[in-house]
């Protein structure tokens, strides 16, 4: 029986597309640590170097203002995702819905045939025989590798991938790293093989806070009871078990109670009950229920739609709510302040610090009369090349005279990602200020900058210069 004889287009099933974007994502989840351009990856949070690489861009620990970006980006699309979709993340993009379809469909269904059906996943097989052991003991070997490479992967968003491996040669001297990947990996085989679908019902908190970001519109697998008839009553127990049953009390009901939605599902739920914090949106129960109506050659009884439309019949299903709307607002907000802030990143880190001596008044055989001020400059390249740099010393528009740089005499190399520590001295031979009651404390700027990149890689930095009163001045005269 084709489509046309069925009077009933049959979409691809949700299923096929879900393996078809769990494998687009695991690629891009593998390949992303990988990428780099002039040293710089797509993304790496370095714990060795102490560093966020963004989009190419090197950001210093100092520089971390983007993380709390990030985080607010990761949150305010899931929750957006999650009003809109319900937990659609979990049934799509989650590293546990995933790896459990890898295991149980991919592994062992596919590829060793241990269980029979993908469409029955309560039906588990029977260890009594013998080469359904051998079987699964090669699935559990198979997951063991799959688990340690997965947990290689997680690392290297944090230790460069060629870094991982150079570090492999030497194990021991990495206890930490590879203490890591070995409690990660013993996790999911635990996770995956035995915990199952019970870490979504009983362990992810995501389920408990679902709730609270749905509404009305909210687009989550539905059965219709409007079509298909009440198989539960308002307490949630099951009323009846047969088509018969049901039309006794509901002549229209379509249901035929062939059960296909439950035991396709992976978390083990009767999606005629309602909704159910169990449920991950993974819509197999849309694929199966769709299939068994369309031989009867009618729409599915479960599909991926919004109370609003399927339950309640009050019209269409509003997308673009307020709720939705907030979330792209504050989302785009976030990342338009994020670009923003990247942008102005600093080419070089400078921090200054003035020593505790407030300054040395001094006479030269001259008969000249200096003033010196100590400072500890404390710089970091980050560009991917050596530069040499220099600094000025800007003064207050309402301060007559000049502060020259004694110490150090010329521009100075600075390694890429090396922090340097310059002794400066800072000397002023002008009368700046004439008080003869009090140190003056002068407002100075510092202006740090790349030889041949003046007007690209420069800081400015606020410090002080201590100016003596006058008395010791005439003192040392």
């Amino acid at each position: 029986m084709n489509k046309k004889d069925i009077g009933i287009e049959t979409p691809k099933p949700w299923r096929i597309k879900r393996y078809y974007f769990y494998a687009f994502i695991t690629f891009l989840i593998i390949v992303l640590p990988w990428i780099q351009i002039n040293k710089s990856y797509l993304f790496l949070l370095s714990f060795d170097n102490l560093k966020l690489h963004f989009f190419f861009v090197e950001f210093d620990m100092q520089e971390l203002y983007l993380l709390p970006f990030l985080i607010m980006v990761i949150f305010l699309s899931i929750f957006g995702m999650t009003a809109m979709g319900g937990r659609i993340f979990c049934g799509w993009v989650c590293p546990q819905t995933i790896f459990r379809v890898i295991y149980r469909d991919l592994i062992e269904t596919k590829i060793l045939k241990l269980r029979k059906k993908i469409k029955n996943k309560q039906l588990e097989p029977d260890m009594s025989l013998m080469k359904n052991k051998i079987k699964k003991a090669i699935a559990v070997t198979i997951w063991i590798i799959l688990s340690f490479v997965a947990s290689a992967n997680f690392i290297w968003y944090f230790i460069p991938p060629t870094d991982f491996f150079e570090y492999l040669k030497n194990p021991m001297d990495h206890t930490i790293i590879f203490g890591t990947v070995l409690f990660m990996a013993l996790f999911l085989i635990y996770d995956i093989i035995f915990l199952q679908e019970d870490y979504c019902i009983y362990v992810c908190p995501y389920s408990r806070i679902q709730s609270v970001l749905y509404d009305d519109h909210t687009v989550m697998a539905l059965y219709n009871t409007n079509r298909g008839g009440h198989i539960y009553d308002n307490h949630k127990v099951k009323q009846f078990t047969s088509q018969e049953a049901i039309q006794v009390d509901e002549p229209h009901a379509e249901c035929t109670t062939c059960e296909s939605c439950v035991t396709v599902c992976p978390t083990h739920i009767d999606i005629r009950k309602g909704l159910q914090l169990e449920c991950i949106n993974c819509l197999e129960c849309v694929d199966a229920c769709t299939i068994v109506m369309g031989k009867l050659r009618k729409p599915s009884l479960v599909t991926w739609s919004s109370n609003h439309e399927i339950i309640d019949q009050k019209g269409r299903t509003k997308y673009f709510r307020p709720t939705i709307l907030i979330c792209i607002f504050l989302l785009v907000g976030v990342i338009i302040s994020m670009g923003y802030i990247g942008s102005n990143k600093e080419h070089m880190l400078l921090n200054v610090n003035k020593e505790n001596r407030l300054y040395s008044v001094k006479k030269e055989s001259n008969g000249k009369i200096h003033i010196d001020n100590a400072y500890e400059f404390l710089l970091q390249n980050t560009k991917n090349k050596e530069m040499k740099f220099f600094f000025e010393v800007l003064l207050p528009k309402d301060i007559n005279g000049k502060i020259e740089i004694i110490k150090p005499k010329k521009a100075f190399t600075v390694i890429p990602h090396i922090k340097k520590k310059k002794i400066v001295v800072l000397r002023t031979y002008d009368i700046l200020v004439d008080d003869d009651r009090h140190d003056t404390i002068i407002p100075i700027t510092i202006r740090a900058y790349a030889i041949g990149y003046e007007n690209k890689i420069v800081v400015f930095r606020k410090s002080t210069f201590t100016y003596p009163r006058s008395d010791i001045i005439k003192a040392k005269q």
